[in-house]
């Protein structure tokens, strides 16, 4: 974890109205809503807007995606996409979302993440991971729009290159 999402896990162990402020804060223009500042801005120090928003969404996306007791291998989105698309029989809908939030511009990804990350209440999610890419998000080759599509085509297609190699080896 980063100091930031570690910070964040030891603070709502000390008192959970952290996680209640910081999934308000998600209903307001990131980085306005005061009662989040003092979870938020001691990081972004004198950081531009663009980091500070990302900062800001993380945090709301972190509190309302936490779960009491939630264990397991913390995934990457494009991971936790794939997943679903496989635990709801390939559905379209899923890819195509997945597709329009990698697609997304700096305008679009709030609302585009809140909504991928609601459907992925079940996962465990890797916080660290989302805010390091995207820290990376409008950088010119897209390594973070690139990371998350190898990471959700391999896992959606991951049960069928599993039976296509157990043929191959039967051979």
């Amino acid at each position: 974890m980063s100091g930031f999402i570690e910070w964040l896990e030891e603070e709502n162990k000390k008192n959970t109205k952290v996680r209640a402020v910081l999934r308000r804060s998600l209903t307001f223009d990131l980085g306005t809503h005061v009662p989040a500042y003092p979870y938020v801005e001691w990081r972004v120090k004198d950081e531009n807007d663009t980091r500070r928003e990302i900062f800001y969404l993380v945090a709301g996306l972190w509190a309302s995606h936490w779960r009491e007791g939630r264990f397991g291998q913390q995934l990457s989105i494009g991971k936790a996409c794939g997943e679903l698309y496989r635990e709801r029989d390939n559905s379209p809908s899923i890819e195509q979302r997945f597709i329009s939030l990698l697609d997304a511009d700096r305008d679009q990804l709030p609302h585009r993440l809140r909504q991928i990350i609601s459907l992925l209440k079940e996962q465990t999610i890797d916080f660290d991971d989302l805010l390091k890419g995207l820290l990376k998000w409008n950088q010119d080759k897209k390594p973070t729009q690139n990371a998350w599509a190898r990471d959700f085509y391999l896992n959606m297609n991951h049960k069928v290159d599993a039976e296509s190699t157990n043929l191959e080896e039967s051979k």
